[in-house]
């Protein structure tokens, strides 16, 4: 599972201004589709299935009271699902789909709001998200079906800013805890979900936990990943030998 949050600069993450553009880039590939006779998906948000580029951005580019010329209205958020992850969802593109689009909804943007550590929900915050479902260029095959999300800088209120772009502290000043958005939280988190809602098993080289360690951890963090595989395998080893164990007791009470 891999999950970004984008948000500044030039280009189509700019965000500074309009949204209008980042939208229009999420229809690229509704093009093709359409040609190829395959349905495409709307924009959608909570609680609607299908809403126009101009609805989005229209809420989106009014929903920034008291914020300056050069602050930030609006992220970007990307979900992608593995293969692997996306072949638990369903047997067909529009299952995987329907699917997803239920996760993102039920999981993800509940776990966003939570991770601002304000008691917010996913009522509280002003997205729009569209599936794509690009395919390997050099061979058209292969599943690459992710979601992006376009987030507005400000509640649904339209009185409170969050940005995930605020580092979450954790600790204590003035008796008051620091609010911020925990990155590292919402990726664990999302990818837990997900486990949860698809049954799907995990295996640990594949979690943000392991990857991230080798990724940026330190040589501690690393040897602790070591020692947690171990203890996994291990633990793993003991299961099947305790089934192999109650099989056998299991046969020779039959035999009896």
């Amino acid at each position: 599972m891999n999950c970004k949050i984008k948000g500044g600069g030039e280009g189509k993450t700019a965000n500074t201004g309009s949204s209008y553009g980042l939208a229009t880039y999420l229809e690229h590939e509704d093009y093709d589709r359409l040609k190829n006779g395959e349905r495409i998906t709307p924009f959608f948000n909570l609680d609607k299935d299908s809403i126009s580029k101009s609805q989005l951005v229209k809420d989106i580019d009014n929903n920034k009271a008291k914020l300056c010329k050069s602050d930030a209205k609006f992220y970007s958020i990307i979900i992608s699902p593995s293969e692997k992850e996306q072949l638990s969802m369903g047997k067909t593109e529009k299952e995987r789909c329907q699917n997803f689009t239920k996760f993102i909804r039920e999981n993800v943007m509940q776990k966003y709001a939570e991770s601002f550590n304000k008691g917010l929900s996913a009522n509280d915050i002003k997205f729009y998200g569209k599936i794509h479902f690009d395919r390997d260029k050099s061979t058209g095959k292969g599943l690459n079906m992710h979601c992006h999300i376009i987030v507005s800088r400000k509640d649904q209120s339209n009185k409170l800013k969050i940005s995930p772009q605020t580092t979450h502290s954790g600790k204590k000043a003035m008796g008051t805890v620091k609010s911020g958005f925990d990155k590292t939280e919402f990726y664990k988190n999302v990818e837990a979900e997900f486990d949860k809602a698809f049954s799907y098993q995990r295996i640990k080289e594949e979690s943000f936990e392991y990857c991230n360690a080798l990724k940026n951890g330190s040589i501690e963090d690393i040897k602790q990943q070591a020692i947690k595989n171990v203890q996994a395998e291990l633990k793993q080893e003991r299961i099947k030998e305790q089934s192999r164990s109650r099989n056998n007791e299991i046969k020779g009470g039959i035999e009896l």
